[in-house]
């Protein structure tokens, strides 16, 4: 099995092309990082942080360009591919990329811009008037507060 899962941070700008019809690859860094400790003897390990290229086709390039931008986290699942060509001097070169199946962005979503967005896109509504404290109470209150024995009871 070729399986590959790893959380990180995008290094630059995704580079994205279009091939065919309307078909896409993005191409772009994702960084790693194990982090440091200190061991029993006192010992500090440092952070250390592997560098993978990350390949991705058609429509989720699409959503890649759109969406993920430099110092984004991101989880992705692939598999690793080895490749080699000769450089423009001859020499031999050898390439490992993640092929990307399935992506997710680990970032949080930004607040204001959401706040910003919601507002601008709101109809204008009339004023209402606030409910009471009691019938707030009432509408608030659980379903578990109105069992009773008989519903304890398993239907089966």
């Amino acid at each position: 099995m070729n399986k590959v899962m790893l959380i990180g941070n995008v290094g630059k700008e995704p580079d994205v092309r279009y091939y065919d019809t309307d078909q896409a690859v993005a191409q772009f860094p994702l960084a790693t990082t194990e982090r440091g400790y200190t061991l029993q003897n006192g010992t500090k390990v440092p952070d250390h942080t592997d560098w993978h290229n990350l390949v991705v086709w058609r429509g989720l390039a699409k959503v890649v360009e759109k969406h993920v931008h430099k110092g984004d986290k991101l989880y992705v699942e692939g598999r690793i591919r080895y490749r080699s060509y000769d450089d423009q001097k001859g020499q031999r070169r050898y390439v490992t990329e993640i092929l990307v199946e399935n992506m997710e962005l680990l970032n949080p979503k930004p607040i204001e811009r959401e706040e910003n967005a919601l507002q601008n896109t709101a109809q204008p509504t009339t004023a209402q008037p606030i409910p009471s404290q009691q019938a707030t109470k009432k509408q608030n209150t659980s379903p578990v507060d109105n069992i009773t024995d008989d519903d304890k009871t398993l239907p089966f």
